[in-house]
């Protein structure tokens, strides 16, 4: 029992040292710690139980599946690729005499790029849409970019092709083939940046590598078509591009499945996995033949040029399976944000 009273004039009896005193108490040793911790709750909490399990609402994908169909948008970045590469390598031809595989490449990046656009139009579903896209000039946009690059490189390829069958207006076909050869890389990469420009995550983080994976493939692609469509005499440089392709091509992709981690397993997994390895194979038996037997034989040119083709294709359709599959599962797109933020705050 305390002997405290409490009177009218205050309290009386009360014990000394009873009073609260707010900040006190702790020592210097208590202050210290209190703004230390003051210090660790700036930098973050210190965690007291595990980081729970990435989990989602009932396994509901974050971000929408894209609604493109395969056979439109993955053909449609094949058969750019084709065109774009198979204008460069005919500009090449005709400046090195080799008229055979000049012609046969214009006629062909003709013919893919005018499958390409159907393609584009088809997924659109109104042949308007794509004329409004030209309404609008916006560097930004890689759809803007890319609608005024197809409009540029069409027309461009199509004189190439048919005043080289024709054999009028040298000078401009020339310069129809000068124009074409220059816009066709841009043709071939421009897709991959258009995929990157998305939220999928296969897609979105490989942004640094996917141009470069774009452009080995078309460069596959080309040579490939020009082994088929040309002379023993003159397949020497589709040779030597179809190495470089397919060597850049690998180590693009190689090099995108390490930098991405558990983001490149739709590369690896599924059907997006089963077409990037099937990919690898073709283009390995297709090097291999066009390096070894292509400047003999005929026959092991048009097989070689074949297995090049289909190895482009195949990594064009991996691609997009594998951005469709990591779309559709959540953790592609949670637990990469988490491990950034992980990283920022440390």
């Amino acid at each position: 029992m305390s002997d405290s009273e409490v009177r009218r004039d205050g309290v009386h009896g009360e014990r000394p040292g009873r009073d609260a005193l707010v900040g006190q108490g702790l020592g210097e040793g208590g202050r210290t710690a209190r703004r230390r911790g003051r210090r660790r709750g700036r930098r973050g909490e210190q965690l007291m139980v595990p980081e729970a399990e990435f989990t989602s609402y009932y396994g509901r994908p974050v971000i929408s599946r894209p609604t493109w169909q395969p056979r439109d948008i993955a053909g449609y970045f094949f058969l750019g690729g084709l065109a774009g590469a198979g204008s460069v390598l005919a500009a090449g031809a005709e400046v090195t005499g080799r008229p055979v595989m000049a012609r046969a490449l214009k006629i062909s990046s003709l013919v893919a790029v005018s499958g390409s656009a159907a393609a584009l139009v088809h997924d659109l579903g109104r042949p308007e849409r794509f004329a409004n896209m030209l309404r609008v000039f916006r560097p930004t946009s890689p759809m803007s970019m890319g609608s005024w690059l197809l409009s540029g490189y069409g027309p461009a390829a199509g004189a190439a092709a048919l005043l080289d069958v024709t054999g009028r207006l040298p000078r401009t076909a020339r310069a129809a083939t000068a124009g074409a050869a220059l816009l066709g890389p841009a043709v071939a990469a421009y897709t991959a940046v258009l995929a990157a420009d998305t939220a999928v995550p296969a897609w979105h983080d490989a942004y640094r590598e996917l141009p470069f994976v774009f452009t080995g493939s078309a460069a596959t692609a080309a040579c490939g078509m020009a082994l088929i469509a040309s002379p023993v005499a003159e397949n020497g440089p589709a040779v030597g591009g179809a190495l470089f392709g397919v060597a850049l091509e690998t180590a693009a992709a190689k090099a995108m499945e390490h930098r991405l981690g558990m983001v490149a397993e739709p590369y690896r997994q599924g059907r997006g996995g089963r077409l990037m390895r099937a990919a690898q194979g073709l283009s390995a038996v297709g090097a291999a033949g066009a390096a070894l037997a292509a400047r003999r034989s005929r026959t092991a040119a048009v097989l070689s040029g074949a297995a090049l083709l289909a190895a482009s294709a195949c990594t064009r359709f991996g691609v997009f399976h594998a951005g469709v599959a990591s779309a559709e599962d959540p953790k592609y797109t949670v637990v990469p944000q988490r491990e950034r933020l992980a990283r920022r705050a440390s």
